[in-house]
């Protein structure tokens, strides 16, 4: 879009005229004289074609067109204005609209994102979960974390590390466990991925288990509840549920686990990085390194 041509000054002395209803008290405040403020106004309006004042004896009075101009012109001066000021003082706030998984975002993410603020306290995150499908385009998403391979088109992908998965349950169904073969008498709850028991049984060196009771979620979290009320057996990622293992309200039976991906940092290839985005990638790829 070309913008027309904006007679700032012109516009900046009508603002200030029509103000104080006053040349001679808009001069003042533009410390300049009251010939250039009423010649700049003069300029505008043969610019507008229209007349912004009606000039009195004894002041101005502002017309129409004059009025319908003014709330407008002022309120971009004092944005305007509000953020000159801001980069003087040095405090520019971004808004950062990410997207996680939503497993990542509760049971990872939550936990460490008061420290994001305290290092970058002028950047806003702006946060909404997903269950791993995603578009960073369509939903205006800056960046997105997701988990999977790190194949996805058209998007630039930073691994930030692998969730393997492992049985979680209630402590009081894990009494009841004392071999991997024991959780085929349990209902089985897992995700989309058909085959992710079958793979951990095969780890667990459980050869051609018998068909297994199942129950499917689109959802980790729900899964987790339905795991933490005792519907049945979890294959779940116990990095994510530190807090619910800690706290004793489910257990880790077997020691045994899987990896079937990575938690990923994904933004679009066509989008160059903010500095609120490069500030956001550094941070997380320092606190997936530390321990815990």
């Amino acid at each position: 879009m070309t913008r027309p041509y904006l007679p700032l000054n012109a516009l900046r002395a009508f603002e200030a005229a029509a103000r104080h209803a006053s040349f001679t008290r808009a001069a003042e405040e533009l410390h300049v004289t009251q010939a250039a403020v009423s010649h700049h106004v003069k300029q505008l309006e043969l610019h507008l074609n229209r007349s912004l004042f009606r000039r009195l004896p004894r002041g101005l009075a502002i017309t129409p067109e004059g009025e319908a101009l003014l709330p407008v012109l002022g309120d971009a001066l004092d944005r305007m204005g509000e953020m000159l000021q801001r980069l003087q003082d040095g405090e520019v706030r971004e808004i950062l609209t990410v997207g996680a998984v939503g497993t990542f975002a509760v049971g990872w993410l939550l936990p460490r994102l008061n420290d994001f603020h305290t290092r970058h306290p002028l950047i806003e995150v702006s946060l909404s979960t997903h269950n791993n499908k995603v578009d960073l385009a369509a939903e205006g998403l800056d960046c997105a974390i997701r988990f999977g391979d790190g194949g996805w088109h058209g998007n630039e992908a930073m691994p930030l590390f692998e969730a393997p998965l492992s049985p979680i349950c209630t402590p009081m169904l894990a009494a009841s466990l004392t071999h991997p073969t024991d959780l085929l008498s349990h209902t089985l709850l897992r995700s989309y991925r058909d085959q992710e028991w079958s793979q951990w049984f095969a780890t667990a060196r459980v050869a051609h288990p018998p068909p297994m009771r199942t129950m499917r979620f689109d959802s980790s979290l729900a899964m987790m509840e339905a795991a933490r009320q005792g519907a049945g057996i979890a294959l779940l990622p116990p990095c994510m549920f530190a807090h619910a293992l800690a706290m004793g309200e489910v257990v880790q039976p077997f020691p045994t686990s899987i990896s079937l991906g990575s938690y990923w940092l994904t933004w679009l290839k066509s989008r160059k990085p903010s500095p609120a985005m490069a500030a956001f990638r550094d941070w997380l790829v320092g606190a997936a390194e530390e321990p815990g």
